[in-house]
């Protein structure tokens, strides 16, 4: 069978900055998918791509013609509303964990599909692995009954959903053209307009720890997949959040785990308890359950929300009761003189618990549910010479030398600094 178009033709078209019509798009994403277009002719469309931008029109047909590459998923059949969330990926992210139960206490369903990590940043499957018994793949029929009996699932996302994406996410990896804002955008939304949720809140990052370390380009990548979520009939709205350093005070599978269960048992760390709540209040008002702060934080604070964490961890074969996994070695990393701690750099942290073990450099890689770095002074707080500022976690202590390397420059402390908190949430695009 002849093809309607001449891939070569459509690699010039945005190599000389003009615009793809809708039906080269269409096709040209659907011939990939089908093996019709070369890696190598794909891998000049998304240098193209990167170079020269796309209109809204065609990011839009682009991200239409991903969906379509695959299945969609429907919860019109379920009792209430959806809302999903998506994080652009941080070290110490792992606010997933306890946002989706705090919003299921108030009567909206939350379907989320997750990643593992790759590179400096973790993924919220590998969390929860970490947890006993718990299993993160789900046919679409459990996920269903979950949602409905117990409001909130966080699970892989089936080989299903816009596998047009998966293919060019390898591609552009290895091609130097993951930083393209129209390729970023149509892929985190692709997938998830695919999963069908009614409202979606983005958590992008923006900092050392962050893909997108400028404050410029995170907006103008939140605005681009608030608009794709709006024309796909998605109500869709962007927190840009910072991630110059660490959330929390953990980096690390189980470490993390154990964080997020402090939350939810109405402590842990206060950026992580202001990001979560500021999260569940945009996702209730996205779909149509507006909920007030106050009465977000209680929900935390009187056990609901840990309620639906046990019944959620359970429902997928977890014991929430188990003992979590802990590194057989530590060694701690000790502040050099004493004064209020000026910065803690997410990145070096985040590669530090990476070389612990606590992450992966291939997707096939093995990660240690202990490793990671803990972290006993965040910025803004006083240290005293001495005192341990981190103490890093592995099974394997030949790994120390590498993640001191990466820890080596990655804070400052101030004789005369002064102790001051910075906001979370920089920016809010609707």
């Amino acid at each position: 069978m002849s093809e309607p178009f001449d891939v070569v033709d459509v690699i010039r078209t945005k190599r000389d900055d003009a615009r793809l019509s809708a039906a080269q798009i269409d096709w040209v994403v659907d011939a990939y998918t089908r093996g019709v277009v070369a890696e190598e002719q794909m891998s000049a469309l998304a240098m193209a791509i990167l170079l020269n931008g796309m209109h809204r029109g065609e990011v839009a047909r682009w991200t239409q013609a991903m969906i379509a590459s695959g299945e969609r998923m429907d919860f019109s059949a379920l009792s209430r509303p959806t809302a999903d969330k998506h994080s652009t990926g941080g070290v110490g992210d792992k606010i997933t964990l306890p946002l989706a139960p705090l919003v299921a206490v108030f009567g909206v369903a939350v379907p989320q599909l997750s990643g593992r990590g790759l590179g400096h940043t973790g993924g919220t499957l590998d969390k929860l692995e970490s947890i006993p018994g718990w299993r993160a793949a789900l046919t679409n029929a459990e996920m269903l009954a979950q949602l409905e009996d117990v409001g909130a699932v966080i699970c892989a996302a089936g080989a299903g959903l816009a596998p047009a994406d998966k293919k060019l996410y390898a591609l552009r990896d290895v091609t130097g053209t993951v930083e393209a804002i129209p390729l970023i955008a149509s892929s985190i939304m692709s997938k998830k307009i695919a999963e069908g949720t009614g409202s979606l809140v983005l958590d992008v990052k923006v900092g050392s720890g962050a893909f997108m370390k400028d404050l410029t380009q995170a907006r103008e990548l939140a605005r681009t997949m608030v608009e794709l979520g709006t024309d796909a009939g998605v109500r869709t709205v962007a927190l840009l959040t910072d991630m110059a350093t660490p959330l929390g005070r953990t980096a690390g599978n189980a470490l993390e785990v154990r964080e997020a269960v402090q939350v939810l048992d109405g402590g842990g760390p206060d950026d992580v308890v202001d990001l979560t709540v500021a999260l569940a209040v945009e996702m209730l008002a996205a779909a149509g359950r507006p909920v007030d702060e106050a009465e977000v934080r209680a929900a935390l604070a009187d056990g609901r929300a840990m309620e639906v964490w046990r019944r959620m961890i359970a429902a997928q074969g977890g014991d929430p009761d188990a003992e979590l996994p802990r590194a057989r070695h530590t060694q701690d990393v000790l502040a050099d003189r004493s004064g209020v701690v000026t910065r803690l750099d997410a990145y070096a942290v985040g590669v530090a618990a990476w070389r612990l073990g606590a992450g992966r450099s291939r997707r096939e890689d093995p990660v240690q549910a202990g490793a990671g770095v803990e972290i006993h002074a965040r910025p803004g707080e006083q240290v005293v010479a001495g005192q341990p500022l981190l103490t890093l976690h592995t099974d394997t202590p030949d790994r120390f030398g590498r993640a001191l390397d990466a820890l080596d420059g990655a804070w400052d402390v101030a004789p005369d600094g002064v102790p001051r908190r910075r906001p979370i949430v920089l920016d809010r695009i609707h």
